[in-house]
């Protein structure tokens, strides 16, 4: 049973307060990686929670090597991110409120969906991203255009 599993088991489906990482994984034209998930409707970024006494690098790091294949080597800082925006409820009923470290980090390598959790992953540019992107994902994805939009305009 992982960590999450064993809090479930003694808290129910009300709120958790829970860490984890998102990571803007860009390629050579700065197009940002999305995924499809195959348990949530919608795209979002690669990462997920936190494990016991793994850092927010490590989470990424390992999120995205275990549902991407790619080994990243660089992951900078984008930003913390946490408040009521940041609260989804699962269609099973579980509520969480995410406090996600979002990390960017360049590929030059495809990815390569490795887990049922995916249906597929595919670079966007950062100015067209799709309609559907699961709620919590949104505000870092507009956060990260603002600032390439507000470098371009330097």
């Amino acid at each position: 049973m992982d960590y999450v599993s064993e809090l479930r088991a003694l808290v129910g489906t009300r709120p958790l307060i829970l860490p984890g990482t998102s990571v803007l994984v860009l390629d050579g034209a700065a197009r940002v990686l999305l995924v499809e998930r195959t348990d949530i409707p919608g795209w979002g970024l690669p990462g997920g929670l936190m494990e016991p006494g793994e850092s927010f690098e490590s989470a990424g790091r390992r999120e995205v090597h275990e549902e991407l294949g790619l080994e990243l080597h660089e992951l900078t800082l984008f930003g913390v991110f946490s408040g009521p925006e940041f609260y989804f409820r699962y269609d099973h009923g579980d509520e969480v409120f995410n406090v996600t470290a979002a990390f960017t980090a360049v590929t030059h390598n495809e990815p390569r969906v490795n887990t049922a959790e995916l249906r597929s992953a595919v670079f966007f540019p950062v100015d067209r991203l799709p309609d559907d992107i699961i709620t919590p994902e949104i505000p870092i994805l507009h956060s990260y255009r603002d600032t390439v939009t507000a470098r371009k305009a330097s």
